[in-house]
């Protein structure tokens, strides 16, 4: 008799908490009431900064409801946790951009038995089902990064590359494709490949000792700006190296990210190229995603209507947006993200 009460009261307390969850869909605000988790990959970077005031300003512009923002600083360890918050907190699609692509896969099977749809941004895990990933396209990074350098320094010279962290997808894209076009291109150019885990202290550090066994160093490679940029100026500048482009002894230097302080180098001739990420794109497609994973939409390769392509990829889709390279012929912009910081809009 207790056995019988006891399973009534409870499936009596379920159809409660049904209707109420019901209700609390219908009444909040966002995708049919849904919530979304949001982990933001780090804060050292002016980029990933930029990428996360994107990302508020749409959250407030209200098109889809968010939990509390968290950050995983560059930890895997840390993601997972917030990854395991977010699904506690009853998250029905989480936002992420895992900088470690290879130890993501156990969250994101998790996150695919629960059926919480994932938008990856800016890098693709390498393992696990993924809604859509956001993300550029890093093999041109690199391609184009090896054209500008190979052109400008009429294919001689010594060149230093800091490579991102090789346990990303976008440290590998980039590094790859630098390479192999070097190699194929421009084999007049020694390259020397310094890996730095996207950590600007320990490409100076690199750079200081590269400089010191080849004085003669005419070009650099910067993958990401956004932690390579000030470091490097300040050890050039130190070392008197830090000469105007255009001026003899110039080292010719092309970045990743494209974030204001790029274009201000680029404007005082202490840089000469960046490709710009689109921080403002990241975010926005990221929160569209999210809207339609929770609106049930699908999509499938081909042009989309914002200036992308859409890939297939072995564990979900691919939106591929623009990354144009910034000189100093177009550096003022006003479409470029960076020259639209600050302004009302």
């Amino acid at each position: 008799m207790r056995v019988r009460t006891t399973s009534a009261a409870a499936c009596a307390v379920l159809l409660a908490v049904a209707a109420l969850a019901g209700c609390n869909r219908d009444s909040a605000d966002g995708a049919g009431g849904a919530k979304i988790g949001i982990d933001l990959p780090r804060s050292d970077s002016d980029f990933w900064n930029s990428y996360q005031n994107y990302v508020e300003k749409g959250l407030k512009a209200g098109d889809v409801k968010a939990l509390p923002l968290t950050n995983s600083q560059n930890d895997i360890g840390k993601l997972v946790a917030n990854v395991q918050t977010f699904t506690d907190q009853g998250a029905e699609a989480v936002v992420m951009a895992p900088q470690d692509t290879g130890a993501v896969a156990e969250s994101l099977n998790t996150l695919n038995e629960k059926k919480i749809p994932v938008i990856s941004v800016d890098t693709r895990p390498d393992k696990g089902d993924v809604y859509m990933v956001v993300r550029a396209d890093n093999k041109a990074y690199g391609t184009d990064a090896c054209t500008y350098l190979g052109q400008r320094l009429k294919g001689s010279g010594k060149v230093v590359e800091f490579q991102g962290d090789l346990s990303s997808i976008n440290g590998r894209d980039r590094s790859e494709a630098f390479k192999s076009c070097m190699d194929e291109k421009f084999p007049g150019i020694e390259v020397f490949e310094l890996a730095t885990d996207w950590k600007g202290d320990v490409a100076s550090a690199k750079l200081q000792a590269t400089l010191a066994a080849h004085p003669d160093i005419n070009g650099i490679y910067m993958q990401a700006g956004g932690v390579f940029l000030q470091p490097t100026l300040a050890l050039l500048e130190q070392k008197k190296l830090l000469k105007p482009a255009g001026a003899p002894g110039h080292i010719t230097i092309i970045s990743n990210d494209g974030i204001p302080e790029e274009f201000d180098a680029i404007k005082a001739g202490k840089i000469d190229a960046t490709i710009s990420q689109p921080a403002d794109l990241y975010a926005k497609y990221a929160l569209y995603y999210a809207k339609a994973a929770l609106d049930g939409k699908t999509f499938q390769e081909g042009p989309t209507d914002h200036d992308s392509h859409i890939i297939k990829i072995p564990n979900g889709f691919e939106d591929q947006l623009p990354a144009p390279l910034v000189t100093k012929d177009n550096v003022d912009d006003p479409k470029l993200w960076a020259n639209q910081l600050g302004k009302k809009n």
